[in-house]
């Protein structure tokens, strides 16, 4: 069951985004406030929060706005398809749209495995770092 709609505020605590991020990606088209209060002020749905969270997961991999808007607009064709209505994609099209989409899981997963590489060198030299520091400790 879907919650109810929350102001930016309450999306910037559950998102761990900033205000000010929150509203460039609404302004940059990546997420749109779904719902409006009676005031006129945007409201996000849990849908919109689940996108802040995609839009969230693959800046540190460092996919650009461009990448993000890219993997977005297929999975929006692919999750919005109906068998039998306008939406309904054509075969060659959802296999560009799926093959869009695994070049993307591809593309994370190296990343993914660069940043463990990354870091595995990085706890190294923290760890090398305490051992000169422990050998150079007066007795």
């Amino acid at each position: 069951m879907a919650g109810e709609p929350m102001q930016i505020g309450e999306v910037a605590a559950r998102t761990e985004l900033s205000l000010r991020t929150i509203r460039q990606y609404e302004d940059s088209g990546l997420v749109v406030p779904s719902a409006a209060s009676p005031g006129g002020f945007p409201l996000y749905t849990d849908a919109d929060v689940s996108r802040l969270m995609v839009v969230r997961r693959m800046k540190p991999l460092g996919f650009t706005l461009d990448e993000t808007r890219e993997l977005l607009l297929a999975v929006d064709r692919l999750t919005a398809e109906r068998a039998g209505t306008d939406t309904e994609l054509g075969p060659d099209e959802r296999a560009a749209l799926l093959a869009r989409v695994r070049r993307y899981e591809q593309a994370a997963a190296e990343r993914v495995a660069e940043l463990r590489a990354q870091l595995a060198r990085a706890e190294e030299f923290a760890d090398s770092l305490r051992r000169t520091r422990s050998a150079a400790a007066p007795v």
